[in-house]
């Protein structure tokens, strides 16, 4: 063999090396989205279950509002006349302790051991308690059947503060103790929309709000020298103009970083721990006001002074064609 042809031979097994080299980074660099598509699947499959969950749920809730909203309606619409037949016992008493003074040994034996003048006492604080109790009920019942309303064919005329007003009777409970929640509504028309899906879009966005500041709050420790920062949420409807109305949802916490601000509304990136969230909550909402609403979802955020999701939405949709 020459040494034209060794030379040759040499290049050529260069170039094979070169060729397996690149293939091999090529394959590495398939594995690994092999892998981020396996990751994202495996996580979409998980959001696909939560949803078959929470529709699930939302008919389970609907119904079983439903059939709670007919004897919470009987004890509640017989509570008044409780109330009248104790008043008339009562007057039946007084008139008999102003004719008949003198009771006999029996009676008056009954009397002590029953208690009466306690009894007279606290008898209209109880049937109170049992009113405001019922009427506690009556109003969480008609806040669930109208935040799980199952998804109606056609877009609806509705009124999107009732809206807000009953995502905030169901989160209540996390944020009544340590948040303040300040509204600012102004007297908006209705939004055609499909208001479930909005009720959908203000519980995300809100309760994003509470789990921050929420968060912030066990981290914080109050000292003489920096006093507990005070929690609020403001929640602010306006209308823009002769067609469009906004709502704006702000906390007052620590603020997004620039460089996450521009991905939270990304398909399952979230900053929250592993098994948390899902990272599709804001994604979703988007695309319910966007893509569903022909409407605007976006945030500002300032570090160190709070975030907040501005909602655009027009007041009735462009008609198709």
């Amino acid at each position: 063999m020459t040494e034209a042809n060794l030379q040759q031979l040499e290049q050529r097994n260069a170039e094979l090396e070169k060729t397996i080299e690149q293939l091999k980074g090529a394959i590495a660099q398939k594995d690994t989205k092999v892998e981020e598509i396996a990751g994202e699947l495996e996580r979409l499959q998980g959001h696909m279950i939560q949803m078959e969950k929470m529709a699930m749920l939302g008919q389970m809730v609907s119904g079983i509002s439903h059939d709670i909203n007919n004897p919470i309606n009987f004890i509640y619409g017989n509570l008044p006349y409780v109330e009248e037949h104790i008043d008339d016992l009562f007057r039946v008493l007084e008139v008999y302790q102003s004719v008949c003074p003198e009771n006999s040994e029996e009676i008056e034996d009954i009397l002590d051991e029953v208690e009466l003048d306690y009894v007279l006492d606290d008898l209209p604080r109880i049937v109170n308690s049992m009113k405001v109790g019922a009427d506690r009920i009556r109003s969480l019942v008609l806040t669930l059947r109208n935040f799980y309303r199952l998804d109606e064919p056609q877009m609806k005329a509705a009124n999107l503060e009732e809206g807000i007003d009953n995502t905030l009777v169901l989160l209540n409970n996390r944020y009544k103790q340590n948040i303040t929640v300040v509204k600012e509504f102004e007297e908006l028309p209705e939004v055609e929309c499909y208001i479930n899906q909005l009720n959908q879009v203000f519980m995300n966005l809100l309760s994003n709000a509470i789990d921050v500041l929420l968060d912030e709050s066990s981290q914080e420790e109050a000292t003489e020298d920096r006093p507990k920062k005070k929690r609020e949420i403001a929640i602010v409807t306006k209308r823009l103009d002769e067609s469009s109305v906004s709502i704006a949802i702000t906390d007052n916490g620590a603020g997004i970083p620039s460089e996450l601000e521009e991905r939270i509304f990304e398909p399952f990136f979230t900053t929250k721990p592993m098994g948390v969230g899902t990272g599709l909550g804001l994604s979703i909402s988007r695309q319910i006001i966007e893509q569903t609403h022909h409407g605007r979802l976006y945030c500002h955020s300032t570090l160190g002074e709070g975030s907040t999701f501005t909602i655009e939405l027009p007041i009735s949709q462009p008609q198709a064609g």
